[in-house]
């Protein structure tokens, strides 16, 4: 061979082998890449790479979830599960149509048993500020002296009637101070161990490089998971945002154990709202082992709704009130099969509740009651009073709640050191509380006692009786309801947003039965107990704003067919003379205060059609939609660096609810903007996963392809991130739609376009429409 073909051979085998390198190097760049998304990406997302909605990662903190893009994930699931042949993919097939079923069952069990515990050591722990059982220090009162059943009143009479409970003092002084500083206690401990669940939500994540400033960062927020009643997050999650740790273990071990303590103080809360939250942790914990709700957020949430249900069915013993409650007043999104999986749910918990027994009756109905009598025609006006009443009660309570947490949390002291907080409002409330027998007790028992018939036998010899019979006295014992009644309304007031386990139910059912009790003793023809019933739906109804629900959780809670239209009579007016006041009930204003991102689309709509406003007024300024805005070329592809630097201004902002929109054949606008035809919408999640894990393997100066499907080899391809058929609508339509279509939808964020071209003119998240309508509540 000559010198110059050996030559020539030589090179060409090198140019080959350098090629085989790159290609070699290209294809590993390529199953690197491949690697990293699977990894992050679960499967049932990968099965969509292909359509045109995207991939999505795991949700980030604080931030929306796309019920749309769920909806059409699950059905992925769905056909992918019944594509598949074999025995292995039937038995799949069976258990994912009844593993709803089986989710909620499991959870109804596992919340009654958490209730029982909950129920049984609450009840020996507010003894203990009374005293004690000698043969068994864990029994509580009741249990002790089960052959005897103990009065309300001074303890010297407890210590005649029950042998085997002894009071700590027979002097009265002795017994005040003593329970005074049992209550200390057991605040301190529930105020402390709630402490354990501080959390700080970030506001954005952290930036990359110098290029964001430490001082420019949005500063985070901090939430006790377990303070309160957790209704107003359970709203907040439902409704379809993320609350991180909200729902792990530690939160509802936590969250039952502050209870157990913060009711035993004798405090104007109840455990009612926490157990709602309890059973919606033991949901999520349950649904986290099947992955049809672990890996849909859409699903999971039909899941923690049915949850829900259970949780009041074993705080009241009432299982269809409990479904009513999720679904009048916590859950945004509640199809049919929600409603049977929330009735079976409620049921079960219910059974399982019944046959631990943790009251000794052997009964769900918490306050039996048969008074035997009926109402006539000229006791409706009691009613409309009490309905009245309720809604003043229920009316003061939100706006004075509101002012309080405004005002006197704001005190650095306050806000820094919440324990001191409960320590103050568990002295004042043992103080207040104490010296009036009607409620020196628990809340509950406060409810039962209001509640007696006096014409039973077995109630004669009650304080409650004793007292209405004793003439003597009359004035005496009118006196101590009414100030029973004034009391309960400030301590309530003040209380309510404590950084412990509490819930607002058990005190507005206090407050009504004594003020009803008080209007029972004008009207002689029937029992006055019948006015304390009535007089607790309406007070909570004014507070609360439930109306189906609170009617058949009071026909539950008393057993008393008899009175569903009193009850219907005084929530109803109690509801329309509070709304009178204000048109958010508790819930709503503690989300305001907590600051939680809830969309109501009820009053929002109302608010919005007030204005006459188009949907135009939510477009961002022109500075905004530059800076996320990026103008594809027909290549498909941009440079990185604009993308990185675009993420760092959604990074500077805060935005991470935020993305980035896709436009194609842009134009100089009217406004002197560059506007062009929608494409499609990257979130910001998926983009800084994108940039950060796979364009670690690509070149600093790689292309990004964002839209097409001719993904070449070696090729720093985003697109099946991109959601290539984002919602929009028109500038000109009325702010109503928008409001309709997030409320409804449960979408993530919207595309405005300009009427007649067509073209895209803005982009409207969640946050943003959330954010207006607060702005416009406070004008």
């Amino acid at each position: 061979m000559a010198p110059d073909d050996e030559a020539a051979t030589e090179r060409t085998h090198l140019l080959y082998g350098v090629a085989n390198d790159r290609r070699l190097s290209v294809l590993q760049q390529d199953e690197e890449a491949r690697s990293i998304i699977a990894s992050a990406v679960t499967k049932n997302e990968q099965h969509m790479s292909g359509s045109t909605v995207g991939e999505r990662l795991p949700y980030n903190d604080y931030t929306t979830i796309d019920w749309l893009h769920d909806l059409v994930k699950d059905s992925y699931r769905f056909q992918y599960i019944k594509s598949r042949k074999g025995l292995r993919y039937d038995l799949i097939s069976m258990f994912e149509s009844c593993s709803g079923w089986i989710a909620v069952a499991v959870i109804g069990t596992l919340t009654a048993c958490v209730a029982f515990i909950v129920d049984v050591a609450e009840a020996t722990v507010s003894d203990w500020k009374f005293g004690f059982c000698t043969k068994n220090p864990l029994l509580n009162r009741e249990s002790c002296c089960s052959d005897k059943t103990p009065l309300l009143g001074i303890q010297s009479e407890i210590a005649d009637q029950c042998r085997d409970f002894t009071v700590w003092s027979n002097n009265y002084w002795g017994s005040f101070a003593i329970h005074v500083a049992w209550a200390l206690l057991f605040g301190i401990i529930s105020s402390s161990v709630t402490m354990l669940t501080k959390s700080s939500l970030p506001a954005v994540a952290s930036g990359k490089g110098d290029r964001i400033r430490k001082e420019d960062a949005p500063s985070g927020k901090s939430m006790y998971m377990a303070a309160g009643s957790g209704i107003p997050e359970i709203k907040t999650i439902l409704s379809g945002f993320v609350i991180p740790n909200f729902l792990d273990l530690k939160v509802l071990i936590v969250k039952a154990i502050g209870a157990i303590f913060a009711v035993a103080t004798g405090m104007c809360l109840g455990k009612e709202g926490p157990f709602v939250h309890i059973s919606t942790c033991v949901g999520y914990l349950v649904a986290m082992r099947f992955p049809k709700y672990r890996e849909n957020g859409r699903k999971l949430r039909e899941l923690l709704s049915a949850a829900c249900a259970s949780g009041l069915s074993v705080a009241f013993g009432a299982p269809i009130g409990g479904v009513l409650f999720s679904y009048e007043e916590i859950s945004t999104y509640f199809p049919r099969k929600v409603l049977w999986r929330a009735f079976l749910c409620s049921l079960v918990a219910a059974m399982v509740l019944r046959a631990l027994n943790p009251t000794g009756t052997g009964k769900l109905v918490l306050f039996e009651t048969n008074y035997g009598t009926s109402y006539e025609p000229v006791h409706y006006a009691a009613f409309v009073l009490l309905g009245i009443s309720g809604g003043v009660f229920g009316g003061v309570f939100c706006k004075a709640n509101f002012a309080w947490s405004k005002w006197f949390r704001q005190y650095p002291i306050i806000k820094t050191h919440p324990v001191f907080e409960v320590f103050l409002v568990v002295l004042a409330t043992t103080l207040l509380q104490f010296p009036n027998p009607l409620t020196r007790e628990p809340g509950d028992i406060v409810i039962k006692n209001l509640l007696v018939d006096c014409r039973s036998d077995a109630a004669a010899q009650s304080w409650v009786c004793k007292n209405e019979a004793n003439t003597e006295v009359r004035w005496a014992y009118v006196g101590w309801l009414t100030y029973g009644t004034m009391v309960k309304l400030v301590l309530t007031i003040i209380t309510f947003g404590c950084k412990v386990p509490s819930g607002v139910i058990i005190p507005a059912l206090d407050a009504g039965a004594l003020f009803g009790r008080l209007i029972g003793q004008s009207i002689g023809s029937i029992s006055p107990g019948i006015f304390a019933m009535v007089g607790a739906a309406a007070f909570l109804a004014g507070v609360s704003r439930m109306t189906i629900s609170l009617c058949v959780i009071m026909f539950e809670l008393t057993g008393e067919l008899e009175y569903i239209v009193p009850h219907m009579i005084a929530i109803l007016v109690a509801k329309w003379v509070a709304d009178a006041f204000s048109a958010e009930g508790v819930y709503d204003l503690a989300q305001t205060v907590l600051g939680h991102p809830f969309l109501d689309s009820d009053h929002a709509i109302a608010l919005v059609r007030k204005r006459n406003l188009l949907v135009q007024a939510l477009l961002p300024p022109p500075q905004t939609m530059a800076e996320i805005t990026v103008h594809v070329p027909p290549s498909n592809k941009v440079p990185r660096q604009l993308l990185q630097q675009k993420l760092d201004q959604l990074h500077r902002r805060g935005l991470m609810d935020a993305g980035l929109v896709l436009v194609q054949n842009a134009v100089r606008g009217t406004d002197g903007m560059g506007a062009g035809m929608l494409q499609g919408y990257i979130a910001e999640g998926e983009l800084d996963f994108g940039l950060s894990n796979l364009g670690a393997i690509y070149a600093p100066d790689a292309e990004v392809r964002l839209l097409g499907n001719g993904q070449e080899e070696g090729e720093f391809d985003l697109s099946m991130f991109v959601d290539r058929t984002p919602v929009s609508v028109c500038a000109k339509a009325p702010l109503e739609y928008a409001v309709e279509m997030f409320g409804k939808l449960g979408l993530r964020h919207l595309c405005v376009t300009e009427e007649g071209t067509g073209r895209l003119v803005g982009v409207v998240i969640k946050k943003r429409l959330v954010s207006f309508l607060e702005g416009m509540k406070e004008e």
